[in-house]
Formats: C-alpha cells, structure tokens, sequence
C-alpha cells in the first residue's frame, strides 16, 4: 500500500511532463503538416542528373601503377 504513496504522484508528475512536451511540439509547428511527408513519397521527380561523376576501378588504378613504373 505504501507504494501508491509514490506511484500516484510519480504518474501525475509524467504526465504533466507529456503533455507539456506535447504543447511545446504543437508550438513550433510538428503537426502542422500531416499529409505533406506522404504525399512526397509519392511524387515523382523526373529530372535527370546533369551528368554522372566517374569512378576510377580498381583496373584503372593498376595500369596506372605500372605505366609509372615503366618510366
């Protein structure tokens, strides 16, 4: 019984925290766009990229290598 004597007021002291953690996300806007996210996924973006950026493979590396060795 003498455990209540710490639960209740434990309880009514998460629940002041919640909510205020609740007011302050309403405040700076976290639920203002609830359906923008979802939607996005499903916009397509049909651009294409400039160009694409080269790579060098592991080949390329190795000839390289020897051409200087060649020298």
């Amino acid at each position: 019984m003498e455990v209540i004597y710490v639960l209740i007021p434990g309880m009514i002291l998460m629940g002041i925290i919640l909510v205020a953690v609740l007011i302050i996300a309403i405040r700076k806007g976290q639920y203002d766009d609830l359906e923008g996210d979802g939607a996005r996924i499903l916009m397509d973006d049909d651009r294409m990229p400039d160009a694409p950026t080269p790579t060098v493979s592991s080949t390329d590396s190795s000839r390289g290598e020897q051409d200087a060795e060649s020298k």
